[in-house]
Parts: C-alpha cells; sequence; structure tokens
C-alpha cells in the first residue's frame, strides 16, 4: 500500500531505499560487487562524471550542477528495490518495447496506462572516463526509471503495479547522448526528487539484463521542483520536500555536485534536464 506522504517517517523507520549506499551493501555485494571494489576482479572503471562546466553540457544555472571541468567521480548509488531489472524478481528489460524515448506510456501487455505530470525531457550524456570525459561512449546503453507524480513506482505500487511507464531503455549515440520523453517526477516521503539509471556496455547487455557497468542517482535542483510542485497533483510533495535537503538526503547528502542536473524551461512549456557521465 501506498505510504502516506503527509507523514513524517523517523530515522529508524526510513525504508530500505532511502537508506543510501551504505545499507544496501549487502544487496549491492550480490549484484554489483566488482564495481564496488574499484577494479578488483574486472578492472572495471567506476562511474564518474563531468560537471556542467564542461564544454560537453550545458553551462550551470542556479538549477544546475556546480562548478568544475574535472572529470570526476561520482557515487555509485542503491538501486533502490524497484528497478525492475531483473534482480528482485520482476524484469521489465527483456519485455519487447522497453527500447524507446518515450517512457510517459506504458507498453506490451501492461494496462496501458499514461503518467500524468509536468512534461520532462532528460538527456544523458555518457563519455569515456579514460579520455578525460572527452570522447562519447557510442553503442553503449542506459535503462532510467523514476516514480510517478504520487511517488509510485510501476510494476510495484499498489495502483500502478500493472504498470510499466516511466521505464526505458536506449543506446548511446555518435554523441553518447540518450534522450528520454517523460514527467517530472514527485517527492515522496524520506527521498530527495530523483532520477534512478543504469550504464551498460550495450544494447545487448542491457535488453538481456546483464553486465551492469555503473548505477546512479540524478537529482533534481529545488528551485525547481519548488516551482512543479507548486501545480495541480503534485500537493503531497510540497511537504515532502519541506522536511528534507541535499544535505540531508540519505543518498545524496555525502556529495551532489556530480549528480545534480542543469534544468532550464517552465511549466508552460516543460523542462529540460542535463547531465554528463563517464565510465
Amino acid at each position: 500500500m501506498r505510504r502516506h506522504h503527509d507523514d513524517e517517517v523517523p530515522a529508524d523507520e526510513i525504508h530500505e531505499h532511502d537508506r543510501g549506499l551504505s545499507y544496501d551493501l549487502p544487496v549491492l555485494a550480490r549484484r554489483r560487487m566488482i564495481r564496488l571494489m574499484a577494479g578488483v576482479g574486472a578492472g572495471l572503471v567506476p562511474l564518474v562524471g563531468c560537471t556542467a562546466d564542461d564544454t560537453s553540457t550545458p553551462s550551470a544555472s542556479a538549477s544546475g550542477s556546480a562548478s568544475s571541468a574535472e572529470c570526476v567521480t561520482v557515487p555509485e548509488e542503491t538501486a533502490g528495490p524497484y528497478p525492475g531489472d531483473g534482480s528482485n524478481g520482476v524484469n521489465v528489460l527483456k519485455e519487447s518495447g522497453v527500447v524507446r524515448g518515450d517512457i510517459t506510456r506504458s507498453f506490451g501487455d501492461s494496462a496501458g496506462g499514461t503518467a500524468e505530470g509536468v512534461p520532462l525531457t532528460f538527456t544523458l550524456t555518457v563519455v569515456d572516463a579514460a579520455s578525460g570525459c572527452g570522447t562519447p561512449k557510442r553503442g553503449a546503453a542506459v535503462y532510467v526509471w523514476h516514480c510517478d507524480r504520487e511517488g509510485g513506482y510501476s510494476l510495484y505500487t499498489e495502483g500502478v503495479a500493472d504498470e510499466n511507464y516511466l521505464r526505458g531503455v536506449q543506446e548511446t549515440d555518435d554523441r553518447g547522448e540518450v534522450t528520454f520523453t517523460s514527467v517530472f517526477p514527485g517527492c515522496y516521503t524520506g527521498r530527495w526528487p530523483h532520477i534512478h539509471f543504469e550504464v551498460y556496455g550495450s544494447l545487448a547487455d542491457a535488453t538481456t539484463a546483464t553486465a551492469i557497468t555503473s548505477t546512479s542517482q540524478l537529482a533534481l535542483p529545488k528551485d525547481v521542483c519548488d516551482t512543479v510542485y507548486a501545480t495541480e497533483g503534485y500537493e503531497s510533495s510540497v511537504d515532502n520536500l519541506g522536511r528534507l535537503s541535499l544535505e540531508s538526503d540519505s543518498v545524496f547528502r555525502d556529495g551532489h555536485d556530480r549528480q545534480l542536473a542543469v534544468v532550464k524551461g517552465s511549466v508552460a512549456e516543460g523542462y529540460t534536464a542535463t547531465l554528463t557521465i563517464a565510465v
């Protein structure tokens, strides 16, 4: 049953999804221990992010991330309990139709619903860490998922468990980019507004749900969240966001500048978000 958003959750009752990497290590150990051990075993390069001042991304603003052009490591984050990637049973990645740019609608044999909310188009640019973020990673793949404006996750939350919207996969183009058309996610109790993503070495890896390269989360800036949550349908997000900050969030409190997207736009015209990541 969906959690009531107007009830503040004590620290000792925070959902497992909200506790961050340190709490999730036992789960991550089963799925990503090679990546978490910083190159042990397979010599994998950890996920790193390029800040918004990098020439490959838009200039930072009050709604964007910070200030250096360095190619720096981004924390590996929990996938949470709602990934839909087969790690906890349900697997949307093997379904026909999951490779798509518009993730607002459900597909396949699902209920066929559409997620409502303020339009959000977000672009992730995947680049090669070994090149100092200078070379696009062509032919990689990115799987994204996030909650709806009421804080529910398709495939899992009561009322939308038969839907698979707000989930999708794309292969990176010649610029290393994937772009998804979606809606602005809500803010539920205990977590800062965010979008999950997994990076795979290829589209074949993604659609067989194997060999995840990296898992992380994109954070959305407060000023934009405040504006969006003043609109119809996001009422519960107002109080939930008011109890949080990026510095207190269980995932982003250890450093969020490399995960905070640059966001532009308006409620009337919709928003765009961008973030560069490197693998």
